[in-house]
């Protein structure tokens, strides 16, 4: 069992910035990923940015040049640095982590259960 916690969500202003936090914890052999989505209401689940295990990370374009991910392997966190908010940021964001295990020699994907983000005036 893994456990994914995210932290850090809340109401801030357009232009204003915004830090998450997720965490994994539990029988992790060897994560492949961990990555943020997001939720609008009436909108698919999308997403936003990834992290691999070799460094590379990938953004949407909507986020590109706002936002950053980072990762602290020693810790098996990642960060969201979210720069120049607008308001169609507004969701609820979760954290995905992809494990390997050794034991069984497949991979499993988890989810967070969400932190909210409010962009607004």
């Amino acid at each position: 069992q893994v456990q994914v916690v995210e932290s850090g969500g809340g109401l801030v202003q357009p232009g204003g910035s915004l830090r998450l936090s997720c965490a994994a914890s539990g029988s992790i052999g060897s994560i492949n990923s961990m990555g943020w989505y997001r939720q609008a209401p009436g909108k698919e689940r999308e997403l936003v940015a990834t992290y691999l295990s070799d460094g590379r990370t990938n953004y949407a374009d909507s986020v590109k040049g706002r936002f950053t991910i980072s990762r602290d392997n020693a810790k098996n966190t990642v960060f969201l640095q979210m720069n120049t908010l607008k308001p169609e940021d507004t969701a609820v964001y979760y954290c995905n982590v992809d494990v390997f295990s050794i034991v069984t020699m497949r991979s499993y994907n988890y989810w967070g259960q969400g932190t909210p983000v409010t962009v607004s005036s």
